[in-house]
């Protein structure tokens, strides 16, 4: 396009023009800052100038804009969104003073602010950044993007610090330790350049400078210096060293690729760097370096230096920062000469470690020079010190102490380019703008304005073949004023020096942009503006220069890439404009900016700002398709000069629209074939519209009003004629066609091409690479009017190519669209050997139908393929050659077998991006082809929209894949999988599943919001909280939860019935009142622990409200007048400190309702601190309850070191154990930190006595074990051997409530070796086993190893023990640490020792009780032996016992003389009670029934027993407690299943008050009703080791005697069943109505060495068996949709399901009712409808399709086209048919058949009416039944047999057969006639065209070409076998069709 002429001709419209000012202008005036900005002192403010400063301005006006202008500057960007899809807006980033704004919005979008910071002092620089955070730190430099999260950022520069503020509300603010000139974004984080004052005086010994560019990977790393390596210069391999070159200047930086621009003001020349992460030995390099020059020492003797820092020291410096004053210049000459003998700046010596200490700002950490840049290798995050040294310490000590850590780079820049060194290279010709742009075929280019020269320089560059690095090209200027690339049609803006705006791509040029609305700039201004080199130039001399560039920033920073030059330039821009003359002329545009997509904002010379929009390529799919595909086949070159003659015609100003796209593009294109579409006859009729385009001059329009015969052959080849043609009434009146005579001169003269033109050699591959954009088009159902188009098109240029393969191919397709004569175009054969034929061009035209076709029946070709273009095509291709051929190594990485790719020659193959996306990146679980196709299909971004898409024969196998993964998925698909296959219930787990855990993750069903009945008194009790209606569910059939609810409150006065005996007086009865009130409240202080398991984990709380504990009310009320009852009266003695343990387990209780998924923090715990003290127990109990359900890890250290020091007792028990419950066997030091400072044995010896609290003691040896449980830590297991023979002190320590120490000493250490059995490693010596065996039997003390032999050495003055073991105090501990580390281990020796005594001698030596724990001891360790049943019980019983003892139910005593029978009483039932409750142990939360039958019958027993006379002898304390121990063992092995029997147990037990009743008894009783409804039915009990510590803790089988008894056994103990408690509530929830459900699921359990696998049928919802038992769990057909959730693989996806409130979605299948509708399943539709089987198409009326489905397109398409009207007639018959399809659908579950259905049908119908003009239906028609008919089909019939049908088995034949009968009724209708004619060749009568064409494609006949190559002659013959093909007669398909319809 080098003529002028035609450049004038052509120019481009740019779309709409928009008055533009920024968005936050706006917002800034109503901010309530705004009196500070006090923009209002100018002009309106559509005056102001944009932060590029505009030039005209009046001499006057300019210092009050340049002011003005530095306080207002915004940036823009293309829309970013949080999901990632596409958005087409701007966001724009406004900054003015101190505020900052982000707002979004577009022109058809309201634009809205988003954001709106602000911030103390003025705003330097606002910018977007995405800070990555790897997930673990790699040693590698590069973490693959794979585990990292991006958090996106706006950074707020101010003039000390930077504010950082991401998007999800985390504010991060950092300390600026020097003054930054810019900050700059990166792939990586912040950029900074230190701004350096360009009058820096060299110190006197010239010293390395310091670093000038500064790095900083997220907001709370360190900022650390940038390392630079440049290229090998003369002196060999690459240097490494800092950036500390203060002439370079960064101009640009970019993060994809990372690059960096930065300019050298001394060499004035542009250099491009790779920034990427620094290399580990690129670390150690610079680190080094820095260590060999010169010592520490040798710098303090630069005296200058020292008096600098002393300066320092006195704090004269105004910011704290060494570096404004001392700083570095040239360390040396440069040679301009050689650029390549420069070296950068030599690596930074030894300057003075200005350490922080003697910077007064001490927070803001400078870099303290060298010492901070050493290298240690595990430096990852420096620490920081800050040693403060007295003011007037001397430097030099200071220099001695190494106190600073090194800095360690993270970022490196490489040397990729310098600008080459021109002879008249300008002092300030520094960039002011650069970008990169991509031109229209793909090449990039680095651009940079250079406005002193008014030139903008182009690089060409591109990635090496390895993708290693970027290799750059050479330069081309372009002149310009101005530039802005436009990325969303990659071409570029150049504002030329005349004042035209021309559009480039790359360096190519595309014309002019003509902008409606704007003068265009008259020819006066064509005159160049005055080049640089005139003397205009001196207006500012090189020393202002430099002085403006270097000096800090005081003007403020503008959001142009490099602001202050900007300012400079512009100077010198407004004195040339000044001088000119055309400053007169009106506006004119002074200055690009702000480029979005392919939006910008020209700045006019009058200071107002216009938005424009430049015009796409091209609207139309249908032309954005071809012109890819031309565009991919044609060398770049060529490609380039196609595209920008394109792009003038489609845009010259009043170009066509959309309609005409096409027709433009047609003509456009063949006129550079070299087509004359003037004298073309077809292309001359296509209608612009009128369009006046520079391309086409057409026709001039003629005045005459008689009209011509050009008219009328217009109206005869016009679409209306031809549609009217091939109407029926045409037919019916049997009107003569009337054919378009072919102009005459056509003939005379046939045209030929002018071989000149641009794409004439390259015809054949550009009509090849159309052809398959055709085929592709072809698998879009929607682009049908796009495939006429182009059909259109090809056939010509087939024709004219002598394509006689491809002419047929396109006569198959469309019959009515290509008539036999039409006009060619001679191509001479001189010409055609110019043509280039592509080595990919076949002779026969590839189809894609063909393909799928001879696939179906296993013969395979590769297709040919466009990367990019045809991905339809491939993605066809490659799912059915893996779902047909069954070849599962089709969708791996390079499928070449079934596609070859298409290049252009000149191109390298490359290898295609999205390839990494096509393998299995899921652990999923594949079975078989189907799912493996669906997984694939999802992976590459195949969904439902794109099926409905496809062709309905092509989808038909993908369909097929679909509906066999309906029926059998798999649990662990990812959410895609399961939208694509339609199965609503698994997509929407599989979301929830992708949620973090938060609120809504527990979904909408487990909260519920049904206010319960009694709202005003219940209100308070701590149970409302509760999801009732999946209780309501689990116990349907009675009130039980009621029931539990009544008798676990204790937030309601009680009621006191005593009736007042005649004799008493009043005063005896009020006491006798209180008194009874007294023993109620014992049991009432007992209720909360059994209230906390009921209403475990069910609350989320609300983190702006205090959690509400409901009180605990110790008040009585007396019938019948209701008087209050008060114990505080005075009248009788009650207790101190009664309640304190009973609020401390209230407050528990109530803690525990928290789930554990809540969204808690730090500062809710602390907020929730009660503000008086009586509620500090509660409290205490709270913070306990947090640790347990893991929500203290939260709590800040500082908060809890605050609890701990205010020394309350209860406080320090629950925040100890709880700390250690969340940190369970982590042996997190810093706890063990915390616990060992409350137990004196952990202390050092040497430490100070403290004084701590027995009770807190005992709470942090348990929270040993529970920190170091199951860990086996040598040192921790021999304190805690030794601390359960702890001898009482020589004081009064140690002496009260020693058992309880003991025992939780021994507690904590078979927690710490749990279940290490014998293999405690490196214990041996320690003898564990021998040592606890004699703890347990007594005997003399050892000598005590170990480091606390001075603690011992005096015996205590108050107790009496000599040298031999209290048993009574050690024995409970050690037999539990002997039965937790054995345990499950089966030893019998270990076994032996724990055997009860069977001589009545020892019997006498033991404490019953202690024989309850070693026979529990005992049945732990022989784990495998426990068998449930009253035979193996008594087993435990030694024989003396078994002949002497009382049978429970004796009436009278048997005398005996030398036996005592009480013991032998006493010894049976606490071995009986041992073995029970190792029995609930075993089976807890199994609900087994025969365990549970067998703790019943011994239950009932032991209440018997209660009121039997013998009850005396064996006493009622030991009964009652061993009832207790039964009634605990029972709910343990029924917990959370709210069994009847036991809760009638308990509520038996809850009403005995008083007698033997202590408070133990009543925690126990209520316990057990407790774990009877753990978590609401929720929670179940585990077995696993840690569990069963967890349980041995809790339910230690020693109740206190009252509220305030710890003697045996701590009480906070109690609550630690929460670590045994896991959620295997199973609920199953109707996906469409989002509520609760019954759902019928079958579990398989493995099989084990008791049982072999069974399998068992559950009524969800139901509690699981545990887990690691079950083999699988599916959801049971035929009402829901089967569901597996398969556990060999892992038992991860069901515990996720569990954890979150175990929702399982369930799908109700078509037609059924849910389990609560339709209990017995006798009102399910299908079951109606299979009675009356043979009336089935009649019997289904369309009203009850609700049943089946809820889909409404399915209701409307009953309504609409099922429905019968009055007087139907004709249409009768087709509403039947429609009605069964319908059904079948819907029953078969398979409604997206149901298009399919119709269009066969419809299909079939139009050739029996011959008026199928196209032929595409019949191909579809032909490959489903190809595809029924196919091996791979039949073969998966064959596997399984009972698979739903998919499509009909009636309806296929039926249409096959009145296919076969049309096309032979049109053949004997005198069909063969033609047919011959077509076989050998001859024209054919243009009526048959359409039904010949159908009959080829159906039965697949060879072209005449192929049938001439296979030498078959004789025509009859083909007849023949063409006749054979239906060997049935015509009739019998007519009447199978009526009698199916009938």
């Amino acid at each position: 396009m080098s003529d002028h002429s035609d450049e004038r001709a052509t120019m481009i419209a740019a779309g709409d023009l928009q008055e533009f000012a920024p968005r936050g202008r706006e917002h800034c005036r109503r901010h309530p800052s705004a009196l500070t900005l006090q923009l209002r002192r100018l002009q309106p403010a559509s005056e102001l100038c944009s932060s590029d400063g505009a030039a005209g301005l009046v001499g006057s006006l300019r210092e009050v804009t340049i002011h003005e202008r530095q306080r207002e500057s915004w940036q823009l960007r293309k829309g970013v969104s949080d999901v990632g899809e596409e958005v087409d807006y701007d966001e724009e980033l406004y900054v003015a003073s101190n505020m900052v704004i982000w707002s979004k919005g577009s022109k058809n979008q309201a634009s809205t602010v988003y954001k709106a910071f602000t911030v103390d002092s003025p705003v330097l620089q606002a910018l977007w950044c995405d800070f990555t955070i790897p997930q673990e730190k790699s040693e590698k430099a590069d973490v693959p993007d794979g585990d990292e999260i991006v958090e996106k950022c706006i950074c707020i520069l101010q003039n000390s610090c930077i504010n950082v503020h991401s998007i999800e509300g985390k504010d991060y603010i950092a300390a600026l330790p020097f003054q930054v000139a810019n900050v700059w974004p990166t792939k990586y984080g912040l950029l900074f350049e230190r701004s350096s004052s360009s009058h820096e005086v060299p110190p006197s010994p010239p010293r390395e400078p310091l670093p000038t560019m500064f790095s900083m990977l997220h907001p709370l790393d360190e900022i650390t210096p940038l390392v630079c390596k440049s290229g090998a210069g003369v002196f060999g391999s690459a240097r490494v060293h800092y950036v500390a070159d203060y002439t370079l200047r960064i101009v640009f930086l970019n993060a994809e690729p990372s690059i960096v621009m930065t300019y050298d003001t001394v060499q004035s020349l542009h250099t491009v760097w790779a920034l990427r992460r620094v290399k580990p030995e690129e670390q150690n390099t610079v680190l080094k370096f820095s260590e060999q020059m010169g010592t520490p020492q040798h710098v303090a003797t630069s005296s200058s230096l020292t008096a600098h820092l002393r300066s320092f020291s006195k704090g004269d410096s105004p910011v704290g920062s060494p570096f404004q004053n001392y700083s570095s210049i040239h360390s040396q000459s440069r040679s301009v000469s050689s650029p390549s003998m420069q070296s950068r700046s030599p690596s930074i010596s030894n300057m003075a470690a200005l350490s922080r200490s003697h910077s007064p700002a001490l927070g803001v950490h400078s870099f303290s020079g060298v010492q901070r840049f050493n290298f240690s290798s595990n430096a990852q995050s420096p620490k920081r010190h800050s040693i403060t040294h007295s003011p007037n310490s001397t430097c030099s000590d200071s220099f001695l102490v190494p106190e600073t850590e090194p800095i360690v780079p993270e970022l490196c820049i490489d040397h990729l380019w310098t600008e080459t060194v021109t002879n008249m290279r300008e002092k300030n010709s520094q960039a002011s703008k650069v970008f990169i742009t991509t031109d229209l075929c793909g090449q990039k280019f680095l651009c940079f304005l250079v406005e002193s020269q008014l030139q903008l320089r182009c690089v060409k560059f591109q990635e090496s073949n390895d993708k290693s690095q970027l290799i750059f090209g050479s330069v081309t200027n372009i002149q310009a004023k101005d530039a802005a690339p436009v990325q969303g049609i990659y071409t570029l803006l150049v504002l030329e020096g005349s004042g035209n705006l021309v559009l480039y791509s790359g360096v190519v040029r595309v014309g002019k942009v003509f902008i409606p609305g704007l003068p265009a700039p008259s020819l006066t201004m064509s005159n160049q503006m005055p080049r640089p080199s005139t003397p205009l130039d001196s207006v500012s001399t090189p020393s202002k220069s430099l002085n403006k560039h270097l000096g800090p920033l005081e003007e403020g920073v503008l959001l142009s890439p490099v602001p202050e030059l900007r300012d400079s330039s512009k100077l010198h821009d407004s004195t040339y404009v000044e001088d000119c003359t055309f400053q007169q002329l009106g506006t004119f545009i002074h200055a690009l900016r702000d480029p979005v997509h392919n939006r910008v904002t020209l700045e006019l010379s009058n200071n107002t700002m216009v938005r424009i929009t430049i015009p796409e390529i091209a609207t139309s799919e249908l032309v954005k398709r071809c012109l890819q595909g031309i565009k991919a086949i044609l060398p770049k070159e060529v490609a380039v000069q196609m595209l920008v003659k394109w792009y003038n015609a489609y845009n010259a100003p009043g170009g066509p629209s959309y309609h005409s796209e096409w027709n433009l593009f047609v003509t456009c294109l063949m006129n550079m074939m070299g087509y004359n579409t003037e004298r073309l006859y077809w292309t001359r009729n296509l209608d612009f519209e009128g369009s006046l385009s520079p391309v086409i001059a057409p026709k001039k329009a003629r005045p005459s009003e008689t009209g011509s015969d050009e008219d009328w052959e217009y109206l005869l080849s016009s679409d209306y004629h031809r549609n009217f043609e091939s109407h029926p009434v045409a037919k019916a009146l049997r009107l003569d066609l009337l054919e378009a005579s072919a102009p005459k001169d056509d003939f005379s003269q046939s045209l030929s091409l002018d071989s000149s033109t641009l794409l004439f050699t390259h015809i054949p591959a550009i009509f090849f690479v159309l052809h398959l954009i055709y085929e592709e088009l072809k698998l879009n159902t929607l682009m049908g009017e796009g495939i006429r188009s182009l059909v259109v098109l090809l056939v010509q240029l087939a024709r004219d190519l002598k394509l006689e393969a491809y002419i047929d191919y396109y006569y198959r397709d469309y019959p009515a669209l290509v008539k036999t004569s039409r006009q060619t175009c001679i191509i001479d054969q001189v010409q055609t050997g110019f043509m280039h034929h592509p080595s990919f061009f076949s002779a026969e035209p590839p189809s894609i139908f063909q393909w799928l076709s001879s696939c179906l029946k296993g013969g395979v070709q590769p297709y040919p393929y466009l990367p990019g273009i045809c991905e339809r095509s491939k993605l066809v291709v490659v799912s059915v050659a893996l779902y047909i051929l069954g070849d599962e190594s089709a969708v791996s990485n390079e499928a070449s077998h079934y596609l070859y790719k298409i290049t252009s020659g000149q191109r390298k193959q490359q290898i295609e991006q999205d390839d990494n996306r096509h393998n299995f990146r899921h652990s999923t679980s594949v079975s078989s082809l189907a799912e493996k196709l669906v997984i694939w299909m999802t992976n590459v971004g195949f969904t439902l929209r794109d099926l409905e898409s496809l062709p309905f024969g092509v989808a038909l196998p993908i369909r097929d894949a679909i509906y066999y993964c309906r029926e059998q998925p798999a649990s662990d698909w990812p959410e895609a999988v399961c939208l694509l296959i339609g199965r609503q219930d698994l997509s929407k787990q599989a979301c929830e599943g992708n949620l973090q855990k938060s609120k809504s993750s527990v979904g909408p069903v487990l909260s519920s919001d049904i206010p319960s009945g009694t709202e005003s008194e219940e209100d308070e009790d701590g149970m409302n909280d509760m999801n009732e209606e999946v209780m309501s569910l689990i116990w349907s059939e009675d009130l039980r939860v009621q029931e539990v609810r009544r008798l676990l409150q204790s937030a309601r006065p009680v009621r006191v019935n005593v009736v007042q005996m005649p004799e008493a007086s009043d005063h005896e009865y009020i006491e006798e009142k209180e008194n009874r009130l007294l023993q109620l409240c014992q049991r009432t202080m007992a209720l909360p622990v059994g209230r906390g398991m009921f209403t475990l984990f069910s609350y989320h709380p609300v983190p702006t409200e205090q959690l509400p504990i409901p009180k605990l009310n110790l008040t009585g009320r007396a019938p019948p007048r209701n008087t209050t009852v008060d114990l505080n009266s005075g009248n009788i003695d009650v207790p101190p400190n009664m309640a304190c343990w009973a609020s401390f387990h209230n407050g528990v209780a109530a803690g525990l309702k928290i789930a554990p998924a809540s969204q808690i923090d730090s500062a809710w715990i602390v907020y929730n601190k009660p503000k008086i003290a009586e509620l500090a127990n509660e409290y205490a109990g709270f913070l306990m309850a947090l640790g347990l359900n893991g929500h203290l890890t939260k709590l800040a250290t500082l908060n809890i070191h605050d609890y701990l020091t205010k020394g309350h007792e209860m406080t320090s028990i629950g925040l100890l154990l709880g700390v250690s419950a969340a940190k369970l066997g982590t042996m997190d030091m810093a706890i063990t930190r915390l616990l060992s400072i409350h137990i004196p044995a952990l202390l050092p010896p040497t430490s100070t006595e403290l004084d701590v609290p027995h009770n807190v003691q005992v709470a942090a040896v348990i929270g040993i074990g529970l920190v170091y449980q199951g860990t086996a830590h040598r040192h921790t297991a021999e304190v805690l051997l030794a601390e359960i023979g702890r001898p009482p002190g020589p004081e009064m320590e140690y002496c009260t409530d020693r058992e309880s120490y003991s025992l939780a000493s021994g507690l904590a250490l078979g927690m710490v070796c749990l279940g290490h059995g014998s293999n405690l490693i490196g214990m041996s010596d320690l003898n564990v086993p021998e040592q606890l065996y004699q703890y347990m039997v007594g005997g003399h003390r050892r000598f005590q190893a170990g480091m606390h032999r001075e603690k011992h050495k005096s015996p205590s003055y108050q107790i009496k023990e000599g040298d031999t073991i209290n048993v009574d105090v050690t024995c409970p501990g050690a037999t539990l640490a002997l039965a937790m580390i054995y345990l499950k281990t089966n030893n019998r020796s270990i076994a032996d020792w724990l055997q009860a005594p069977d001589t009545m001698y020892l019997l006498d030596f033991v404490k019953p009780e202690f024989l309850l724990l070693r026979t529990l001891a005992r049945c732990l360790i022989l784990w495998d032996d426990i068998l449930p049943n009253s035979k193996w019980v008594n087993s435990n019983v030694p024989q003396i016992i078994r002949e002497n003892s009382i049978s429970l139910h004796a009436t009278e005593l048997p005398s005996s003389e030398d036996l005592s029978l009480e013991t032998l009483a006493q010894a049976h039932v606490y071995i009986i009670a041992g073995a029970c409750l190792s029995l609930g142990f075993r089976f807890a939360g199994s609900e087994n029934l025969a365990a549970f039958k067998c703790l019943y019958k011994y239950a009932t027993d032991f209440l018997k027993c209660l009121s039997a006379p013998t009850a005396s002898i064996t006493g009622h304390y030991n009964l009652e407690t061993c009832l207790s121990v039964l009634l605990l063992s029972l709910a343990m092995v029924m917990a959370g299943s709210g069994n009847l029997k036991v809760l009638q147990l308990c509520r038996f037990m809850h009403k005995k008050t008083g007698g033997e009743m202590n408070y133990g008894f009543h925690l126990a009783h209520h316990m057990a009703l407790g774990l009877l409804f753990l978590g609401g039915g929720r929670y179940s009990l585990s077995t696993s080791n840690s569990s069963i510590a967890a349980l041995l803790c809790a339910l230690y089988p020693h109740f206190p005697v009252h509220s305030t008894d710890n003697r045996y056994h701590l009480q906070a103990l109690r609550h630690l069943y929460v670590l045994a408690a896991e959620p295997r509530l199973l609920t199953p929830i109707d996906v469409d109505s989002n509520t609760p459900c019954y759902a019928l699921i079958e579990v398989t359990y493995k099989g084990t060495q008791w049982y072999a696998e069974a399998t068992e049928e559950l009524m969800a919802p139901t509690l699981l068996p545990e887990l690691h038992l079950l083999k699988q769990i599916r959801v049971k057909g035929p009402r829901y949709w089967e569901l597996l959730i398969d556990l060999s693989k892992g038992t991860n996806h069901l515990k996720s399901i569990l954890s979150k409130g175990g929702v399982l979605y369930v799908k109700l299948r078509a037609g059924q009712l849910s389990y609560k509708e339709d209990p017995m399943g006798w009102r399910s539709l299908l079951a109606q409808t299979v009675t009356h089987r043979n009336s089935e198409a009649r019997a289904f009326k369309p009203e009850a399709i609700s049943a089946f489905t809820s889909d409404p397109a399915l209701f409307s398409f009953a309504d609409y086209f099922c429905k019968p009207t009055v007087n139907m007639g004709q249409k009768q018959e087709i509403l039947d048919l429609f009605s069964s399809i319908l059904y079948e659908c819907v029953t078969q579950e398979n409604p997206e058949m149901l298009p399919t259905y119709i269009a066969i049908d419809q299909a079939v119908r139009r050739l029996e009416r011959r008026e199928m003009s196209e032929t595409f239906e019949l191909w579809q028609i032909k490959l489903v039944l190809e595809f029924f008919s196919s091996r791979s089909h039949q073969e998966r019939m064959s596997r399984n047999p009972n698979r739903g049908l998919f499509m009909n088995s009636e309806f296929l034949p039926v249409m096959k057969c009145t296919i076969d009968n049309t096309l032979d009724q049109w053949l004997q209708a005198g069909g063969d006639v033609s047919l011959h004619s077509y076989l050998s060749g001859q024209p054919t009568e243009e009526s048959q065209l359409s039904m010949l064409a159908c009959f080829l494609i159906y039965h697949s006949v060879p072209t005449p070409g192929q049938l001439a190559a296979g030498g078959l002659e004789g025509k009859a013959g083909v007849q023949d076998s063409t006749a054979d093909l239906h060997g049935h007669t015509p009739g019998f398909g007519l009447a199978y069709e009526k009698e199916y319809i009938l």
